[in-house]
């Protein structure tokens, strides 16, 4: 069973920059396809990106969409979320997602994800 632990969240203006990370412990994180999906108060869970296990296959949230890049360093068990011209609207928890399946595509559903980590705060100011 993989744990992962998310950081590099903080408070940040408007048109900012700000790189998260997820570092898996346990195992591998070559095992899974790993995922970025977020909450705002008073909002439910939202897809932000994910990623296959090679690192060749992405999808985004068409929100975030040039402006936001999923990667991963395997041999660092370690994946990362760049967020560049990051907006008001981008602010939430940030949590990171380990998917064991096996599909055509990378998940995009919060549902395809069994392990989570335990978020990490974004805040962008105005």
């Amino acid at each position: 069973q993989v744990q992962l632990a998310e950081s590099g969240g903080g408070l940040v203006q408007a048109g900012g920059s700000l790189r998260l990370s997820c570092a898996a412990s346990g195992r591998t994180v070559s095992n899974y396809a790993m995922g970025w999906f977020r909450q705002a108060p008073g909002k439910e869970r939202e897809f932000v990106a994910s990623i296959g296990r090679s690192g060749r296959i992405t999808s985004y949230a068409n929100s975030v969409k040039g402006r936001f890049t999923i990667s991963r360093d395997n041999a660092k068990n370690t994946v990362y979320l760049q967020m560049s011209s990051l907006k008001p609207e981008d602010t939430a928890v940030y949590y990171c997602s380990a998917d064991a399946g096996w599909r055509l595509r990378v998940g995009t559903g919060a549902d395809e994800y069994e392990y989570w980590g335990q978020g990490t705060q974004v805040t962008v100011s105005s």
